[in-house]
C-alpha cells in the first residue's frame, strides 16, 4: 500500500520520456562519465532499453546491457558469463602509475567479486559469516550508538552555523567504524582508511587524468601496504575477519595465499564502508527532498527501511558491474563473440517498467520491491546487503529523529576529485561520477 502523501515524482528523470525518435539520437551522445549522465542518467538509460538493450559503447569498449531480464540472466549464469574483468581499471594506467603499485607489491589476484574458480565459494562463505543477518542484528546497537555519536557532532555544528553536512560528517564515517567494529579493525583511523576506499574507487572506475592517477596510486599503494602487513600480522583473534583468512583452506586442502588473502580484504574494506557509505548518502538526500517524508522517519514504523529499499531500486550506489563472456552467446538479440566485455547497467534495471510498475515513481512498499538488482544476483550476490540496508536505515531515522527542522541546502562549491561531476545549478551537489558507483559528495542541511 502506498501513502499519498510519498507516492510522488522521483527527481532525476522522471519526466524523461524522450520519444522514440529522439531516443535514438540520445545514444549518439552517451558518455558514461559526462556530466549529463551522472547527473540525469535515466533518459540515457530509457533510451537503451527501448532502442538498444545491448549496446556497444566505443568509447569504453564496453557492451552495455540494460534490460532486467538479461542482466538477471548474466549474473545467474556464471558459467557463461565470467567476472574477471569485474576489477579490471576503466582508464588504462599510466606508467608512472603503474610503477608506484608495483612499489607497494599490488595485485589482486582472484578472490571474491572478481573470482570465477573453485576457491570462490569457500571464501565467499567465510565473508558472508561475518555478514549473515543474525549477526548484524546483534550489531544494530552498536550501528545506533556509532550513528548518535556522529549526530552529536553535527548537531553541534547546526546550532553553531546554522548547517553542516551530512556526508562528510555522518554518512561516510558511520559504515566505516562500524565496519572496523565489526572486523575487529585496528592500526588506522577511519578518515585514512576512507581516503584510501576512495582512492580506489576513482582510479579503478574512473576516469582520472595521469597526473591524479600518479596520485592515486601512490594512495592505493599505501593501502595495499597497511592491507599486506595487517595480513601477516599472526596476533589476530580467531574470530575476526584476518584470523578466519589465516585459517582458511583452498579446495585442495593448502592453506590461503597472503596475496589473496589481502585481495578478499581490499574488496571488502571499500564495499563495506565506500559503497555503504553513498548509499546512506543517496539515502538522506532523497529521504530530505521527499515532501513529507522526513517528519514521518522517526514515528512510523518501517518507513525507513522501505524508503532506503525504493532508493536501492531506483538509485543504487552500485550503479553497474562486469562481466566477460566465457564463449559465443546470443543476448538481447545482439550475437556476442567469446570475450565479449559486458556492463551490467544495475541502475536502469530498477527502473525496467517490464518489472517495476511506474517505476520513476518513489513508492516504499511497493509489493515486488525485494526484486531488485541493486546487490547482484546468484554466486555473486553482495554478502554485505543485510547490512548495508541496516545501516542505511538506521542512519536515516536517527538523522530525522536527531534533526528534525532541517531541510537540504546545496550551493554552488568547487568539486573535489573523486571523479566528481559539477552542478550545472546552485542547488546540486557535486556527484561522485565513476563507472560503477554514483551518489552525492555532499548532504548540505540547514536549521
Amino acid at each position: 500500500m502506498n501513502s499519498p502523501a510519498l507516492d510522488t515524482r522521483s527527481v532525476g528523470g522522471a519526466n524523461s520520456g524522450a520519444g522514440p525518435g529522439s531516443r535514438r539520437g540520445l545514444l549518439d551522445l552517451l558518455d558514461l562519465f559526462g556530466d549529463g549522465f551522472v547527473r540525469d542518467p535515466y533518459p540515457w538509460l530509457d533510451a537503451l532499453r527501448s532502442e538498444s538493450p545491448v549496446h556497444h559503447d566505443p568509447a569504453t569498449g564496453l557492451w552495455l546491457v540494460s534490460r532486467y531480464d538479461d542482466i538477471r540472466r548474466v549474473l545467474l549464469d556464471p558459467a557463461g558469463f565470467h567476472p574477471d574483468n569485474a576489477l579490471h581499471a576503466v582508464t588504462p594506467l599510466t606508467v608512472g602509475a603503474l610503477r608506484a603499485l608495483a612499489r607497494a607489491g599490488f595485485a589482486l589476484p582472484p578472490a571474491l567479486a572478481n573470482n570465477g574458480g573453485p576457491s570462490h565459494a569457500g571464501l565467499r562463505r567465510l565473508v558472508t559469516r561475518f555478514f549473515h543477518a543474525e549477526r548484524v542484528a546483534a550489531a544494530v546497537p552498536a550501528i545506533e550508538r556509532i550513528a548518535d555519536e556522529l549526530l552529536d557532532t553535527a548537531r553541534s555544528e547546526l546550532d553553531a552555523t546554522g548547517g553542516c553536512d551530512l556526508f562528510g560528517s555522518f554518512a561516510q564515517v558511520l559504515p566505516c567504524r562500524v565496519l572496523m567494529e565489526l572486523l575487529g579493525i585496528q592500526g588506522v583511523d577511519p578518515a585514512t582508511l576512507i581516503r584510501w576506499s576512495d582512492a580506489s574507487l576513482e582510479l579503478f572506475w574512473g576516469r582520472p587524468t595521469p597526473e591524479r592517477q600518479r596520485e592515486l596510486a601512490e594512495l592505493v599503494g599505501a593501502f595495499h601496504r597497511w592491507l599486506t602487513a595487517t595480513v601477516s600480522d599472526g596476533g589476530h583473534p580467531p574470530d575476526s575477519l584476518v584470523g578466519a583468512l589465516a585459517r582458511h583452506r583452498l579446495p585442495d586442502g593448502e592453506p590461503l595465499d597472503a596475496r589473496t588473502a589481502v585481495a578478499a580484504c581490499f574488496f571488502v574494506f571499500i564495499a563495506g564502508q565506500s559503497t555503504t557509505g553513498q548509499l546512506i548518502a543517496t539515502v538522506l538526500r532523497r529521504g530530505l527532498t521527499e515532501p513529507g517524508l522526513w517528519r514521518l522517519l522517526p514515528h512510523q514504523r518501517g518507513l525507513a527501511e522501505a524508503w532506503t529499499e525504493e532508493v536501492l531500486r531506483r538509485e543504487p550506489p552500485v550503479t553497474t558491474w562486469r562481466r566477460v563472456t566465457a564463449r559465443p552467446v546470443e543476448l538481447g538479440g545482439v550475437s556476442l563473440p567469446a570475450g565479449a566485455r559486458l556492463l551490467l547497467m544495475l541502475l536502469g534495471s530498477g527502473s525496467d517498467p517490464e518489472v517495476f510498475a511506474d517505476p520513476a515513481r518513489m513508492c516504499p512498499h511497493r509489493p515486488n520491491i525485494r526484486h531488485h538488482l541493486a546487490f547482484g544476483a546468484g554466486r555473486h550476490r553482495c554478502p554485505g546487503a543485510s547490512l548495508a540496508r541496516t545501516e542505511a536505515a538506521i542512519a536515516l531515522r536517527a538523522a530525522a529523529g536527531r534533526l528534525p527542522e532541517v531541510g537540504r541546502h546545496e550551493g554552488r562549491g568547487a568539486q573535489e576529485g573523486h571523479g566528481a561531476s559539477g552542478g550545472r545549478g546552485g542547488d546540486e551537489p557535486p556527484m561522485l561520477g565513476l563507472l560503477s558507483f554514483r551518489a552525492p559528495l555532499r548532504v548540505t542541511v540547514r536549521g
